[in-house]
């Protein structure tokens, strides 16, 4: 394997994660890391190598979600995930199996504006000038949606949730 194809490879797990958080289902999600592994290899002349293959990837595989939404193709976070994969939470333990279920609950009342941002911050150790990058935002909307979402995230898991959910105004 060439240099390309090994950054390509080494990046696949966070594909996937990122994948899941857009779609809400493995299949779906594995069907748009293909596709955008796919166009990452056909537009290989486009990867500017000092700008890193990740952010590269996560762009592309963010603009291919956006365009099949858009399409109607595929729907925003159509099912969640009943279990969060690769945890190291005990099945034996129901204090931390509760802790993990309220915590995914409240993930997935999370706008998916909201939790994408905090995937690629949080779990993908990304930049906030990256993030705006690939999702098309500038720094401060990250700025804003990330903190949008821990606060409804710590308030949510400390039992001091108000469920008023805001529109989106245009």
């Amino acid at each position: 394997m060439n240099r390309f194809e090994t950054m390509l490879v080494e990046e696949i797990p966070a594909l996937r994660r990122y994948a899941r958080v857009l779609c809400g289902n493995v299949t779906e999600a594995d069907d748009l890391v293909q596709e955008s592994l796919l166009r990452a290899v056909s537009r290989r002349r486009l990867w500017i190598s000092h700008r890193g293959m990740r952010p590269w990837l996560f762009t592309i595989l963010h603009n291919l979600f956006v365009s099949a939404v858009r399409r109607g193709a595929r729907s925003p976070m159509a099912d969640m995930p009943k279990q969060i994969e690769e945890t190291a939470v005990s099945d034996e333990d129901p204090a931390e199996l509760c802790t993990l279920s309220d915590f995914e609950n409240a993930l997935h009342r999370l706008t998916p504006e909201q939790r994408e941002v905090l995937v690629l911050v949080g779990l993908e150790q990304m930049s906030y000038k990256q993030v705006g990058k690939i999702i098309g935002v500038p720094v401060g909307t990250v700025m804003s949606r990330l903190s949008r979402a821990r606060s409804y995230l710590k308030n949510s898991l400390e039992g001091e949730i108000n469920v008023t959910r805001f529109e989106r105004v245009k």
